[in-house]
């Protein structure tokens, strides 16, 4: 590997934290902007997206200078990894967005319950993500695959808010558009978990030559 392709790694490398990060702060800002019904705040992570959606660029951007340059399997498992961890890091931003949205929408309106579960599941799906990201830096894929199962964890709150939800729309109509909301929110929280998911997914693969998706 030449000094140079080895930079172009590290730079590589870089671009996928600093999209991590970005990520993460979305994510975490959208929710307290919900919780604080913090309008302001909602609107500084759509703004925010547009960073994010141009990180993703040069990630690509750079992967490609990468691959021009004839790299070994090892490397060419590590770049084609890269361009993937980085668009789920651009669909967790997008659903960083989503949960803006509807924070601000359901900030119009009286809030329909204490905001518990939705909280949690973030907490999980961000601790997930951070352990991913992790695990690609450090080459770690005994944390990369620790991460997988705990996606159940999310999923089944999720689930668990869904019902309560419908009950609320059946017992009280005029509650219906606030937990369409919070319904919309719990699941863009779910698919946070799922790219977290992706990204450690893609870490063993990078590391380990084995691809375990849907396994």
């Amino acid at each position: 590997m030449t000094l140079q392709f080895n930079d172009n790694v590290v730079a590589l490398k870089e671009l996928l934290l600093s999209m991590g990060s970005r990520a993460e702060a979305m994510v975490t800002k959208s929710i307290d902007a919900l919780v604080r019904r913090d309008e302001a705040l909602a609107r500084e992570v759509i703004n925010d997206d547009e960073v994010l959606d141009e990180l993703e660029k040069r990630v690509d951007e750079r992967a490609i200078v990468l691959l021009s340059q004839a790299p070994l399997a090892t490397d060419l498992r590590l770049i084609t990894a890269a361009m993937k961890i980085s668009q789920n890091l651009e669909r967790v931003g997008d659903e960083a967005t989503s949960v803006a949205r509807r924070a601000i929408d359901l900030n119009q309106e009286p809030q329909l319950k204490p905001y518990v579960d939705i909280p949690r599941m973030a907490v999980l799906a961000l601790e997930m993500l951070r352990d991913s990201l992790d695990a690609f830096v450090n080459r770690n894929t005994a944390k990369a695959r620790a991460v997988i199962p705990r996606d159940k964890e999310v999923d089944q709150i999720h689930k668990q808010l869904q019902r309560e939800l419908v009950s609320f729309m059946v017992e009280s109509p005029a509650t219906i558009t606030r937990c369409l909301h919070l319904m919309t929110i719990s699941k863009r929280l779910e698919r946070i978990a799922d790219h977290a998911t992706n990204i450690a997914e893609e870490v063993v693969y990078i590391y380990e030559a084995q691809d375990i998706r849907h396994m």
